[in-house]
C-alpha cells in the first residue's frame, strides 16, 4: 500500500477514483427540478387605437382619452373615424322616436360576433368600415335556429379604401327570427357595427360578443320590469349542453326550469329568463363543453316599448371605460370565484375629473352603482382585486315609458394580452 501511495500514478488514480465515487452519490441524490412556472399571457400597453362608429349626422360624439373628454359633431352621414393613443374610447347615444341607443365606436378586428333579434322580427343593418388606405375584404356568416343560412351571400365582401358597407341583413338570412352573426375579415382591417330596430317598437345597437368559449359571462341584465330573452348559439359542428346560472343582487343560483340548454350544431337558442332573473339586476354564466356565443335581450315597459342588448363579455382585468354616458346611468357590477373591488372615476365633459372611488361586490352577487354627473360624461373601471364582470345601462323614465340602452363594459384599450412566445426552429422548418 506504501508503495502504492508514493507511487504518483497510483495516487493520480486514487483521487480519480474518488472523484468519481463523489459525482456519483452527488447525482443519485440530487433533488427532481422544479418545472419553470407556466407562462400565461403577458400584459402589454397599446401604443395607438383606431375607432369607427357609423355616422350620425347631427350627434355629438364623445371622445375620452385618460383623464379628459371632448365632444365633436357628426357633420354628415359618414363614418367618424378618430385615432389616437392608448385608452382612446368614443361613443354617442341618440333619442329618437323609435328608442334610445348607444353605441362603443369599434376597433377593426380579425372577428367580430354578434348576438340579437334576426331579420324576420327586425330590421338588422350591418355596417362594415375601411377606414385604412389599403383594400379590404370580409366574410360574413349568418347563424339562425335551423343552422347557417347566409351561405355563400356573404362570403369575398369587398371594401375599398376609405369605403362603408351597409347591409340589410334580410338580403342574406331573410327567414332567421333570432341569429348570431360573424364577420371574418380576410384581408385588410374591417370595424363592424349593427343596427337594429324591433317591429314592434324599440331600436339599440347590438354590442360585441366574445368569441366563441366553452365559458360565457353574459352581465348588464337590469333589475325592473319587462322581457329578458336569454340567446345562446353553438357555431361549430358539435351540439352543446349549457349550464345556465344567474348570479342577482342576493343569490347565485341555478334558475328552476332553466338549469340547462341543448343548442344544436351551427344554430340558435332562445330562452325566455325573465322570471328566471325575477326583476333583479342580474348576470348569467354559462358553461359548456363546446365553445359557445351568448348575448341577451332586454325590454322596457309602457306603452313605448325600447329595447337593449348585452352579451358575453371578459372580466375588467384590462380595466374598461365608456365614452357617453347621461342622466339615468348605472353600472351593474358582478364578481365571481371570491369577492370583487373596482375603482371608478367620472370624467365630465366640462371641469375636473371626479375623485376616484371603491366599490366593494360581494361574492356571486351583482351590484348596481348610481353614476351621479351632469350633462355628457365618461366612466372609468379599474380593477382593484377578483373576477368582476359588468355594464352600463342608461334608463330615461318618460310617461310613454322606459328608455333603455345597455352597453358591457369591455376590455379598455390601454392594455393587451399576448399569449407567450417561445423560440424555436419550428417556425422556419417546411
Amino acid at each position: 500500500m506504501r508503495a502504492f501511495v508514493e507511487n504518483r500514478f497510483g495516487l493520480l488514480a486514487l483521487v480519480i477514483v474518488s472523484l468519481i465515487a463523489m459525482y456519483g452519490i452527488a447525482y443519485v441524490t440530487e433533488p427532481t427540478p422544479i418545472p419553470p412556472p407556466h407562462a400565461g399571457p403577458k400584459r402589454v400597453a397599446v401604443e395607438s387605437v383606431t375607432a369607427v362608429c357609423p355616422g350620425a349626422k347631427g350627434e355629438q360624439v364623445n371622445v375620452y382619452l385618460p383623464g379628459a373628454l371632448n365632444g365633436e359633431t357628426m357633420e354628415d352621414a359618414k363614418p367618424f373615424v378618430t385615432n389616437g393613443p392608448g385608452g382612446l374610447e368614443a361613443g354617442y347615444l341618440t333619442r329618437t322616436a323609435k328608442g334610445l341607443a348607444g353605441i362603443r365606436c369599434t376597433e377593426p378586428t380579425p372577428a367580430t360576433w354578434l348576438v340579437g333579434p334576426g331579420p324576420a322580427n327586425a330590421d338588422v343593418r350591418l355596417h362594415l368600415t375601411n377606414a385604412d388606405k389599403a383594400p379590404a375584404q370580409a366574410d360574413v356568416q349568418v347563424y339562425a335556429a335551423e343552422g347557417p343560412i347566409s351561405g355563400d351571400a356573404g362570403i369575398g365582401l369587398e371594401i375599398a379604401p376609405g369605403e362603408h358597407k351597409e347591409i340589410d341583413l334580410k338580403t342574406l338570412a331573410p327567414s332567421a327570427d333570432v341569429m348570431s352573426l360573424s364577420v371574418t375579415t380576410v384581408v385588410g382591417r374591417v370595424a363592424v357595427a349593427a343596427r337594429t330596430t324591433l317591429e314592434g317598437g324599440g331600436v339599440d345597437w347590438l354590442p360585441a360578443a366574445a368569441p366563441p368559449s366553452t365559458r360565457v359571462v353574459v352581465p348588464g341584465i337590469p333589475g325592473g320590469g319587462g322581457l329578458r330573452r336569454l340567446l345562446v348559439a353553438a357555431p361549430g359542428e358539435t351540439d352543446a349542453t349549457v349550464q345556465i346560472k344567474a348570479v342577482s343582487e342576493d343569490a347565485e343560483y341555478a334558475m328552476k326550469g332553466r338549469e340547462s340548454l341543448d343548442v344544436p350544431a351551427g344554430s340558435v337558442v332562445a330562452l325566455d329568463v325573465t322570471t328566471g332573473v325575477a326583476g333583479s339586476a342580474a348576470a348569467l354564466v354559462l358553461t359548456s363543453p363546446t365553445p359557445i356565443v351568448a348575448g341577451l335581450i332586454i325590454t322596457g315597459m309602457g306603452e313605448r316599448t325600447d329595447v337593449a342588448f348585452t352579451a358575453g363579455t371578459p372580466s375588467l382585468e384590462l380595466g374598461s371605460a365608456v365614452a357617453r354616458n347621461s342622466a339615468g346611468s348605472q353600472l351593474l357590477l358582478t364578481a365571481l370565484g371570491g369577492a370583487g373591488k373596482v375603482r371608478v372615476q367620472v370624467v365630465p365633459a366640462k371641469g375636473e375629473p371626479g375623485a376616484p372611488y371603491e366599490v366593494e361586490v360581494e361574492a356571486g352577487r351583482t351590484r348596481e352603482v348610481k353614476l351621479k354627473a351632469k350633462g355628457d360624461f365618461a366612466v372609468v373601471v379599474t380593477p382593484v382585486s377578483g373576477e368582476v364582470y359588468g355594464a352600463r345601462v342608461v334608463e330615461e323614465r318618460q310617461k310613454s315609458g322606459v328608455l333603455i340602452t345597455a352597453q358591457p363594459l369591455a376590455p379598455a384599450r390601454m392594455w393587451t394580452l399576448l399569449p407567450p412566445l417561445t423560440d424555436t426552429p419550428d417556425v422556419v422548418l417546411p
